[in-house]
């Protein structure tokens, strides 16, 4: 039998000069026996010049209520560089990860069902830092599919479609924000946005984050009334993101089974 996910390609995110990560992930991945590629992550220390001339300063402070994270701002154009490589391939979908996902035992059983519920998501997120305000939309196996009434942030794991990768990729040339905000912005852009939980995966940089430093260190948030900006634009988006599931049909709970039975194989 066929696995669907022989046909899936993979791509890891790893800085080069980030090793001991990407260890750590060669050692995981390998007993799964999940082929990837890996992909040099773009490094906003050497290239802070050309990534600040392509980012709109003042409304990314606006936006984040905060200062730029110039490792962040690589990560970003990581992302879309794994997205122009994807779309160069003329596959259906694609798995992004990070250098810090930690697997769980189901992630592979996680992974073959998500690709037989594909018809019902266009990028499904397998972790998450922040997964607020769940709508169930169905399960998938012992899963269920989510979509999120609130902030739904983090980029560790996902699995993207071929037509979302397109719509997002010339949208997001010009940075306004962080990645995973960018991304959350599903109304703006048009595409479902969903969780698969209980999460097959989750991250750990043991603290030592290569774009907040360690323990948050390098964040440096802006006093309150600078901030306002910011909340204002939190609180619309809860708003958006109602008028936008509503407008679906998918801002009530749903128990359907959108695999009718299927169950992981053993």
């Amino acid at each position: 039998m066929t696995d669907a996910l022989d046909d899936l390609p993979v791509w890891l995110i790893n800085l080069l000069r980030a090793t001991g990560r990407r260890e750590k992930m060669e050692a995981q991945l390998g007993p799964l026996g999940l082929p990837y590629t890996l992909f040099p992550g773009v490094d906003g220390r050497a290239e802070e010049a050309r990534l600040l001339a392509n980012t709109d300063v003042e409304a990314f402070r606006r936006n984040m209520g905060r200062e730029i994270l110039i490792g962040g701002i690589g990560c970003y154009h990581s992302h879309l560089g794994v997205w122009e490589e994807f779309l160069a391939t003329g596959k259906p979908h694609a798995l992004v990860m990070e250098d810090d996902v930690v697997f769980h035992d189901d992630f592979l059983p996680a992974l073959r069902l998500a690709l037989q519920a594909k018809a019902h998501w266009d990028l499904l997120k397998l972790n998450r830092i922040r997964a607020k305000l769940p709508i169930s939309q169905g399960s998938i196996g012992p899963y269920r599919l989510m979509a999120y009434l609130g902030p739904n942030t983090g980029t560790g794991a996902y699995l993207i479609n071929r037509a979302t990768a397109a719509r997002l990729l010339p949208a997001m040339r010009r940075v306004t924000r962080a990645t995973d905000h960018e991304i959350n912005r599903f109304f703006v852009h048009d595409f479902r946005l969903r969780g698969l939980e209980p999460f097959p995966s989750h991250v750990d940089d043991g603290g030592q984050s290569l774009i907040t430093g360690a323990g948050f260190a390098d964040v440096q948030k802006f006093p309150f009334f600078r901030r306002l900006p910011h909340y204002r634009l939190k609180a619309g988006n809860y708003l958006r993101r109602f008028w936008w599931l509503a407008r679906r049909g998918e801002i009530w709970p749903r128990h359907r089974d959108l695999l009718q039975g299927a169950r992981p194989p053993k």
